[in-house]
């Protein structure tokens, strides 16, 4: 019998540990979470397997950790470098593997990290009271410059004719980077729903936000969306939502 995938990190909000599960989710495989847990279960799970758990395993920093046999590994697009090759999602054509991980690079620096640090900008300890003036100034900053230059970005990539014909980041293979941008963009969408409404209405990204519909509409995604194993966006992860930082570029 094959080792099953487990998947180790803190329980409720999808974290970066959620593009870890669309992955397995779209491929249909069968796996662990440890989501399931209580809150307090859960993170001694995570510091047990912080450490190594042997096996040749170093010590981790932080979580997302993820475990398959003996094989014990952190640092979410290492996870999905690891998995797009199990599991088929890696790309289709030589060296693909390496274009699937910079596309899913690119989204996490811009759309996941870049807007964690919207709401804390000074701290990452501060409570977001702490640093509300800041984070404000930082958000108004981040939606006026950069998040028109991160979807123009995107935009350029989906016209791009050397990709093939095709709606995906590789045209018309579909990769677990098409899975991270829609996590991205689905995670802006909660914490910036006002300036993302805006962009969506001015057309000049209107490949990108098909491309999130069309992951959200792929029948394993869809079924895992609706189910109680997709956890709530909650204003203590990565994607918080005040509505002091929510606002439009002038």
């Amino acid at each position: 019998m094959a080792a099953p995938y487990e998947l180790i990190y803190y329980t409720g909000v999808p974290g970066r540990g959620e593009h870890v599960r669309l992955v397995l989710e779209e491929a249909g495989a069968p796996y662990k979470d440890t989501q399931f847990l209580s809150f307090d279960e859960a993170r001694k799970a995570v510091t047990t397997w912080l450490g190594g758990g042997g096996h040749g395993n170093p010590r981790y920093f932080a979580p997302p950790l993820f475990k398959h046999g003996d094989l014990v590994i952190s640092q979410t697009p290492n996870i999905l470098l690891y998995l797009g090759n199990q599991l088929g999602l890696a790309g289709s054509q030589d060296n693909d593997s390496y274009r699937v991980n910079a596309l899913a690079l690119t989204a996490l620096d811009g759309l996941s990290n870049e807007v964690h640090d919207s709401h804390h900008p000074i701290a990452v300890m501060l409570p977001w009271e702490d640093q509300k003036e800041e984070s404000k100034r930082r958000s108004k900053e981040w939606v006026q410059n950069r998040l028109p230059s991160h979807l123009a970005y995107w935009q350029r990539v989906l016209e791009n004719g050397e990709r093939g014909p095709g709606q995906w980041l590789l045209g018309s293979t579909f990769t677990y980077a098409d899975l991270v941008l829609f996590q991205c963009l689905d995670g802006t969408h909660y914490a910036f729903p006002k300036a993302m409404k805006q962009a969506r209405e001015t057309g000049k990204y209107d490949k990108v936000f098909k491309l999130w519909e069309d992951v959200k509409a792929r029948p394993n995604i869809a079924a895992y969306l609706a189910s109680n194993r997709r956890q709530k966006y909650q204003d203590w992860g990565i994607y918080r939502h005040y509505d002091e930082n929510d606002v439009v570029a002038e």
